[in-house]
């Protein structure tokens, strides 16, 4: 096929503002995804949009297996509240999560937030 490309699995973005250090969650416009290494400001960095990670999350709430999960960008936590639309859908619990826990696994939703 003439016009494919790459399987999309890692793209390469721009650090953004106090860049980013490897295996940190970063929200890029519409694209979520794990810092594959570190980058300055505006520097590029690989960013995998697909997979299982251990991510911070809000250490109140309880997780069931499946369950959406968004990015809420400003306290840089995974939640279950979408907020009214404010945090990013990035994909569904891999795994039960207790309450209290500082971290879940989660699996991304091939890096588009919804």
């Amino acid at each position: 096929m003439k016009n494919f490309i790459q399987p999309g699995n890692v793209l390469t973005v721009t650090a953004p503002a106090g860049g980013v250090e490897s295996g940190a969650a970063l929200l890029v416009g519409s694209l979520f995804g794990i810092a594959n290494g570190n980058a300055a400001e505006g520097e590029d960095v690989e960013l995998s949009l697909t997979g299982i990670y251990e991510l911070p999350k809000v250490s109140a709430q309880a997780w069931t297996q499946g369950a959406k999960l968004y990015w809420d960008n400003a306290t840089k936590l995974v939640t279950t509240a979408a907020a009214a639309g404010a945090n990013a859908l990035i994909g569904v619990a891999a795994k039960a999560a207790a309450n209290p826990s500082a971290t879940g696994e989660v699996r991304l939703s091939a890096g588009f937030t919804i």
